[in-house]
């Protein structure tokens, strides 16, 4: 029988594109990070990424504004270049519409796009638009980032504290809809603290913490009841799997979260909240409940294949 996608998955797809192509010196970080990093001038680096949206996917044309699915496919951008420490700058966007699509439903996906983009600075300088039978919004974004500043997922090293940013959970009652990307954020922690590695929780926290410990080649050690549940998180498994939180993990060495705990004045406008800690590999990825009882955790969340 003929070996189909779902039969790989997701994350051995990607691993599969990513090694069939070659690279020149310019590339710092190709497949496998939140963005591509890209040599540029002396003192900083250009950051590259794309994220699509579709119509029952991402969205339901009946549960979503126009204005919310126009901001949604613009953020969730911006949370790949927070993730890495930078700034965005520089958008193109490329719309598929069915021709019977309303064209107050047009306007107010292009509302919606505009509000993001006045908010963090994006210039929108181009696209494409297509026929097509969903709605699909396909979003390239180039950002930007000081050098001493760039933060990637494999940097984390054993003994490094694990932190996340605001709430987990609540995608289901349209968080994914209204989230703020971390971008300020993210700047204060990059320039303030010097962060060893860092996600943005798209993908629900067990498979983004995953992916860091993967880069890294280390394991986590997480205790359950640090992790700060949203109110709305249909239960812990759920909180922890969703995805579409937009949140930060990111991890810091002893010295720099002892700094971080103690530090009068909040760095950031979201909480921050210590979770855990990085561990060997060997160790792989538990969470640990208040009983001391471990429990080994596998790469799961929401994957598309």
């Amino acid at each position: 029988m003929e070996k189909k996608v779902r039969d790989i998955g997701e994350i051995e797809l990607i691993r599969r594109f990513g090694a069939s192509f070659g690279l020149d010196r310019t590339v710092k970080k190709g497949i496998g990070d939140d963005t591509a990093v890209i040599e540029w001038t002396k003192s900083k680096y250009l950051l590259f990424t794309c994220d699509m949206i579709l119509q029952d996917v991402h969205f339901k044309l009946n549960r979503a504004t126009p204005f919310q699915i126009g901001w949604k496919a613009l953020a969730r951008n911006v949370s790949d270049i927070a993730a890495m420490g930078g700034e965005p700058k520089y958008a193109l966007i490329s719309i598929g519409l069915d021709p019977m699509t309303p064209v107050k439903t047009a306007d107010g996906i292009y509302k919606g796009i505009k509000a993001a983009a006045e908010r963090f600075g994006i210039n929108v300088v181009g696209g494409d638009t297509s026929r097509s039978r969903k709605l699909v919004i396909d979003v390239s974004l180039i950002g930007q980032v000081e050098k001493r500043n760039l933060v990637t997922r494999s940097g984390a090293k054993k003994g490094d504290a694990i932190f996340v940013t605001g709430f987990l959970g609540g995608s289901l009652k349209r968080k994914h809809l209204d989230f703020i990307p971390r971008i300020k954020d993210a700047r204060a922690l990059v320039k303030k603290y010097s962060i060893s590695s860092m996600i943005d929780i798209s993908d629900g926290l067990v498979l983004d913490l995953w992916r860091v410990l993967d880069a890294s080649r280390v394991g986590a050690r997480i205790t359950e009841s640090g992790i700060p549940l949203s109110q709305d998180a249909v239960s812990f498994e759920r909180g922890v799997t969703d995805g579409e939180d937009f949140e930060l993990l990111f991890t810091m060495n002893p010295g720099e979260a002892a700094r971080l705990l103690r530090s009068a004045r909040p760095v950031t406008d979201a909480s921050v909240s210590l979770i855990g800690e990085v561990m060997d590999k060997a160790y792989g990825m538990r969470f640990v409940d208040d009983n001391g009882r471990e429990k080994k955790m596998n790469a799961q969340g929401y994957l598309h294949f």
